[in-house]
């Protein structure tokens, strides 16, 4: 089972990449990897998820702080798993992040 913050971290991408208009094969050759790797990272069954170098290579693309990648709290429990939470949590991250890319937005 996926933990609640590597969801948080992939559904964080998932809002950049559909904002930004990118596929898969982009943000695949961000983190330079392949674009099989990010469908796996996106499927709740397989194991592959972003690491640290990944969210780097992806915040340094964005002009954003790899803590945006991030919840601002830690989930305290796996009842804050629930997609709900987690899609609000992106949802406001995205809507007040401080940083900002080229156009000043996310």
């Amino acid at each position: 089972m996926i933990h609640p913050i590597e969801q948080f971290t992939i559904d964080f991408v998932i809002k950049l990449k559909q904002k930004h208009n990118l596929r898969s094969i982009d943000i695949a050759n961000i983190i330079n990897t392949s674009g099989s790797f990010i469908g796996n990272v996106e499927s709740p069954t397989n194991p592959a998820k972003y690491n640290l170098k990944h969210i780097n290579s992806l915040a340094a693309y964005f002009k954003i702080s790899p803590q945006c990648f991030l919840p601002d709290a830690a989930f305290r429990d796996k009842a804050e798993a629930n997609v709900h939470t987690i899609t609000s949590l992106v949802q406001a991250l995205l809507t007040h992040s401080t940083g900002s890319g080229a156009d000043g937005q996310i």
